[in-house]
């Protein structure tokens, strides 16, 4: 019988992520020490609220971050009492107790945006979905978002029964 090679650990995607106290002893992630997933998608632990959500905007590469902060605050102004969560390394926005209308993940070259009801929208988004009920916004470097589209959009979303997940 021959002998067994032992498995070499795995390689770490990027360096761990490490947390620094902040006043009043909460942790705050710092956005270079956030590991990144295939793609560029920030690797962030699961959480409910606000912090986690701006962590992974935060971590978001290069000019996907600034778009990340628009899209939050506009986010945020459509839907004033809009609940946030990270799952699966991607900020959800929803209404709590009602489920969540608008997701948000980081690929290599754009960001997309998936309205969970989006078929349902009007106009309805562009991106198709192998699911009949999502559509897709597909955000690039070179594309101008229009705002007020978006905005509309959210607004209609979260209207409309959200996702449970």
């Amino acid at each position: 019988m021959g002998e067994k090679t032992p498995k070499r650990p795995a390689k770490p995607l990027e360096k761990p992520a490490a947390t620094k106290a902040k006043p009043g002893g909460t942790a705050a992630i710092e956005p270079g020490d956030v590991p990144l997933l295939s793609g560029g998608n920030p690797q962030i632990a699961k959480g409910y609220g606000d912090a986690p959500v701006k962590a992974y905007i935060a971590a978001m590469p290069g000019w996907k971050s600034d778009v990340g902060k628009r899209l939050d605050a506009l986010i945020e102004r459509a839907v004033p009492d809009v609940y946030k969560a990270v799952k699966w390394n991607s900020p959800l926005y929803g209404i709590e107790g009602e489920g969540w209308f608008l997701g948000i993940h980081v690929f290599t070259k754009y960001i997309k945006v998936a309205f969970f009801r989006g078929a349902a929208l009007d106009p309805v988004p562009p991106g198709q979905s192998k699911q009949k009920d999502v559509r897709y916004l597909d955000i690039r470097e070179d594309m101008a978002l229009d705002e007020k589209q978006f905005s509309d959009w959210v607004k209609q979303a979260r209207q409309l029964p959200g996702e449970r997940m």
